[in-house]
């Protein structure tokens, strides 16, 4: 086992993989990295998900305009107060119903108004393209999936990698990026207005239209072949 293992890491090391898409992330070889470093951007690592969406949220997405989508997935946004007022009240300032993630945020309806829906964890292959704007803390794999449906977005980053994602999204004119860690609905508002502007809304499928959806396939192939 021990000498299996070491040849595994021999052959797999042979060559870096980039798992993210090369329209999105736009990769630059380090000045400090050995110039002979070989990277292959094999685009990002998505699987298919076939599972439909629930009943009660497909009624709700059928029963009026393409609402905003609010989740922040693993983040619990401690640095915000009373979140979900802001979000709602950022979202209504617009127009627009609301589908709120419940998420580590713990995002929930604050009225007995009919233009919220609160879900638990959904496809969000199948829900994104659905949707007006996706608001969300700018997860490599949030932010990948709503480009690939073509849809504005607004990322609120929270640390890590979020403001680099956040920065790219601005920079292709998808989406927009929040000034800081904690929305309040006035800068989530504000942050909306340019997600949902007609220019956004024509940029991102077009974006869209360069996003892989083969990294996976192409990280298996390299697979394969470095192993043979």
């Amino acid at each position: 086992m021990a000498d299996l293992r070491e040849w595994l890491l021999v052959r797999l090391a042979a060559r870096n993989w980039l798992a993210s898409d090369p329209s999105l992330d736009l990769w630059r070889e380090p000045a400090d990295l050995d110039a002979d470093i070989d990277v292959v951007q094999t685009g990002a690592w998505f699987l298919p998900d076939e599972r439909p969406l629930p009943d009660d949220l497909q009624a709700f997405l059928d029963a009026g305009e393409p609402p905003v989508y609010v989740g922040f997935g693993s983040m619990p946004m401690k640095a915000s107060t009373d979140l979900s007022r802001a979000v709602i009240e950022a979202v209504r300032a617009h127009g627009r119903r609301a589908v709120l993630m419940r998420g580590w945020a713990d995002l929930s309806a604050v009225d007995e108004q009919d233009d919220c829906f609160v879900v638990g964890e959904v496809n969000h292959q199948a829900l994104f393209g659905r949707v007006a704007a996706v608001v969300h803390h700018g997860g490599a794999g949030t932010t990948t999936t709503t480009a690939r449906a073509g849809r504005p977005q607004v990322i609120v980053p929270q640390g890590a990698d979020q403001p680099y994602w956040a920065g790219r999204v601005a920079e292709l004119g998808i989406g927009a990026a929040h000034d800081g860690p904690a929305p309040t609905a006035k800068s989530l508002a504000s942050a909306l207005e340019t997600a949902l502007a007609p220019e956004t809304a024509e940029r991102a499928p077009a974006v869209a239209g360069e996003v892989r959806t083969d990294g996976a396939t192409i990280a298996a192939k390299l697979l394969i072949t470095q192993l043979s």
